[in-house]
């Protein structure tokens, strides 16, 4: 896993612009098999509440949420 996609994957997400799956893994430049990777352990190792809209057709936050990808 790459952590230039999640970073990426995290900012399409808050701003609530990933599209559906097939539509982030053109813009991840990643497979739509690994999306569901990326999404799947965001959710089950980072805790984070992400969530699919269907009727935006995107990937959002549940609640606000905020993920840090660096060492303080």
């Amino acid at each position: 896993m790459d952590i230039r996609v999640f970073i990426r994957l995290h900012e399409l997400i808050v701003t609530k612009q990933t599209g559906a799956p097939k539509k982030l893994a053109q813009k991840l430049e990643i497979s739509e098999r690994s999306v569901h990777y990326y999404i799947a352990f965001m959710k089950n190792e980072m805790k984070a509440p992400v969530v699919y809209d269907n009727k935006l057709e995107t990937y959002l936050y549940e609640r606000e949420c905020e993920i840090c990808f660096i060492n303080k």
